[in-house]
């Protein structure tokens, strides 16, 4: 399993783009399985900050990559 860190629209949408690849599917074939228009794929991969997060996670479900959160350490409560 590969992990990429996640730190803005850009790279979001290269791993995405890249999830798509190494599954050697296009975009019009994503498009097509996924019912997401081949041009909102192109714009997610391209890192488009405005796009609908519920489309970003259906087609992460999709391509079969999984996104982690890490949350900041707080300070133990006195």
């Amino acid at each position: 399993m590969t992990q990429s860190q996640i730190t803005d629209p850009a790279s979001l949408g290269a791993t995405l783009r890249a999830a798509r690849r190494s599954i050697k599917l296009s975009q019009e074939t994503l498009s097509l399985q996924t019912g997401i228009s081949r041009p909102t794929i192109r714009a997610i991969e391209n890192g488009k900050a405005t796009a609908h997060v519920g489309l970003v996670l259906q087609l992460c479900r999709d391509l079969g990559v999984t996104l982690h959160a890490t949350l900041p350490e707080q300070e133990p409560q006195k």
